[in-house]
């Protein structure tokens, strides 16, 4: 995948920003998330307590690498879905898996880039569009915040 030039990666940050926090002018306190979260990695560490199942209205086939621990689920306004994982195997290898077993289940991948510790790249389907980041996990040796959201297609 290509680097962005600066203004278009800056801007592409502010606006996964906004759609990753659900950051809106409209907004109101009462509409806090529902939130599910059972196993986040300690402090310093690699997650030690079992995985939380995936959410029913999880995509069915949107590939996610064997052994992942889910550590999170959110529910947010829009129907979006927020899945946050923790993967083992390295970050070459979270990668590796993403751009491979996405396109051929039917994802297109756009968007994205690459650098040394994090990655990250929106991707759609006739059904689901959405973004997936990843990110090493300095105290946890080969592990790596693997983290969806996802949205039906209207």
């Amino acid at each position: 995948m290509k680097p962005f030039p600066p203004a278009a990666a800056l801007a592409g940050c502010v606006l996964t920003l906004a759609a990753v926090t659900g950051c809106s002018a409209a907004s109101e306190p009462s509409e806090r998330p529902a939130v599910e979260a059972a196993s986040a990695p300690p402090p310093g560490g690699c997650p030690t307590a079992a995985s939380l199942p995936l959410p029913k209205d999880f995509p069915a086939d949107l590939p996610v690498p064997e052994g992942a621990v889910v550590t999170s689920v959110e529910h947010r306004t829009g129907d979006r879905l927020v899945v946050s994982t923790v993967v083992r195997g390295g970050f070459d290898s979270a990668l590796a898996f993403l751009q491979k077993h996405l396109p051929k289940a039917g994802y297109a991948l756009k968007e994205g880039e690459v650098e040394e510790d994090d990655a990250e790249s929106n991707f759609s389907s006739r059904t689901v569009e959405g973004r997936w980041t990843l990110r090493t996990m300095p105290d946890c040796a080969g592990g790596v915040y693997l983290t969806y959201l996802t949205s039906a297609v209207s």
